[in-house]
């Protein structure tokens, strides 16, 4: 069994305290986000494969990467490095920062361990195809030696993310954004894989298949083989995908919606930034679940 410390939200970030309580207890609660209902997760190494976490500011999770360093299960960090003006990513620590941790973790734990994200790109003002490939290859370069994979997608306009955008819109007279046309897309995917080579990276294109330009390939966020790597063993996954192109492995998900404070306007996991934030508040480490069964999703 892998463990996603999560898509939902950003477990490192805002719930290490939480995250540490559990996994010395061996076990914590997760909650189905369509039924509601709780289920029981072994965290005791012998049952956990491997875990896969995602964040954008792993500072306050050293402590319990160490910990889990220390129980001899393996993991990856998914880690969000965009570098977008504080508009966007109202919460988010400076690239600088987040860059450093990012070679923090590879230095103590190895490259392995670490998997960059640009991601999603946004083509918005003072953010389009050319400043995209000027700030990714500037990230890149600081980030060379530390990792051998780069995600990248470009941002799907769910109805809760275009909700927040347009409200930047109507509130910033300078601000605006686009979709662009997949061929523009495309283009730019291939000029950042081509950047990304350059600096000893792959590019992983995720879930979307009609933007992988050449010399790049479907991404696998939940990565098995990573993890093998990571472990000196076979770790075995069936497929898990959770939309059409995913490539990821099967995993348990324990973490839950409108729960980060971050606050980045192209989130898709936050339908209500007030509630995330008040839902972070009131949050209570001791509990099994990250929140309680019957809030809302």
């Amino acid at each position: 069994m892998i463990i996603s410390a999560s898509v939902r939200t950003d477990i490192p970030a805002f719930y290490a305290h939480w995250f540490l309580r559990r996994l010395r207890a061996g076990w914590c609660e997760a909650v189905n986000p369509y039924n509601r209902q709780a289920r029981r997760v072994s965290l005791r190494p012998p049952d956990v494969d491997g875990y896969v976490f995602w964040t954008k500011n792993l500072k306050p999770f050293r402590e319990a990467l160490r910990a889990v360093d220390e129980a001899g299960v393996p993991f990856v960090v998914q880690y969000t490095i965009n570098d977008y003006p504080r508009l966007v990513e109202p919460s988010v620590p400076p690239a600088a920062r987040t860059v450093a941790d990012a070679l923090w973790l590879s230095r103590t734990f190895g490259p392995a361990r670490l998997v960059w994200r640009y991601d999603p790109i946004v083509f918005m003002s003072a953010r389009d195809g050319p400043d995209h490939v000027r700030r990714f290859a500037a990230l890149a370069r600081a980030l060379a030696g530390a990792t051998d994979e780069v995600v990248v997608s470009v941002v799907h306009l769910y109805a809760k993310s275009h909700r927040r955008l347009e409200a930047l819109r109507r509130r910033h007279a300078g601000f605006a954004y686009r979709v662009p046309a997949a061929d523009e897309a495309r283009t730019l995917l291939g000029e950042l894989a081509a950047v990304a080579r350059g600096y000893g990276m792959a590019l992983r294109v995720c879930a979307q298949p009609d933007l992988l330009p050449p010399g790049a390939a479907p991404a696998r966020c939940i990565d098995a083989d990573r993890l093998a790597r990571v472990a000196g063993r076979p770790v075995a996954a069936p497929p898990g995908g959770t939309r059409p192109a995913c490539r990821c492995a099967q995993a348990v998900d324990i973490g839950w919606y409108d729960t980060c404070p971050h606050g980045c306007v192209y989130c898709y996991a936050v339908g209500d930034a007030r509630r995330a934030k008040a839902s972070f508040r009131r949050h209570d480490p001791e509990r099994a679940s990250l929140v309680p069964p019957d809030d809302p999703p």
